[in-house]
């Protein structure tokens, strides 16, 4: 009895290993690596290319361009998270699209867009730091510290 069920024990083991190996999907390393490449160099060639209208056409200081630049891409990630076709280019690109500051807009309107049928307080105004708010959390506090040491050694005269 007890080889019985050791045997179908085995043959159950068996059928589930091969069951995962067809579930399990394989990704290709290299093909995965290119395609965020290319991603992440269309969104810097975009930034790059708004970099240089603003400081060229536009007449804008490199602080400004660069101001300008960075909100336009953050308002483009948020338009296109919001008509549901960031995820598209996320799940194309990986890495590629989640790393710039595309990915960040897109990591603080998605929760909010998700839970927008809870209401405008509970749902958009509570979960759209979800993702971001630890991020911001650490930011700030991390800012503060900084600045108190720096106040504290500007006192003593260190600095």
């Amino acid at each position: 009895m007890n080889e019985n069920k050791t045997t179908s024990q085995a043959a159950v083991e068996k059928n589930y290993e091969q069951y995962i190996k067809q579930v399990t999907p394989t990704h290709n390393l290299f093909l995965q690596m290119i395609k965020a490449f290319l991603v992440g160099g269309l969104i810097c060639l975009l930034g790059q290319f708004l970099l240089n209208y603003a400081s060229n056409t536009l007449g804008m200081d490199k602080e400004t361009a660069g101001s300008f630049c960075s909100l336009v891409l953050v308002f483009l990630s948020v338009l296109l998270t919001g008509f549901n076709l960031y995820p598209s280019i996320v799940k194309f690109g990986g890495a590629g699209a989640l790393v710039p500051i595309t990915g960040f807009a897109n990591s603080v309107a998605s929760p909010a867009i998700e839970f927008k049928k809870e209401g405008q307080v509970f749902g958009v105004g509570c979960k759209i730091f979800t993702i971001a708010g630890p991020v911001i959390l650490y930011g700030l506090f991390s800012s503060f510290c900084f600045g108190l040491i720096y106040y504290i050694l500007k006192i003593i005269g260190v600095v």
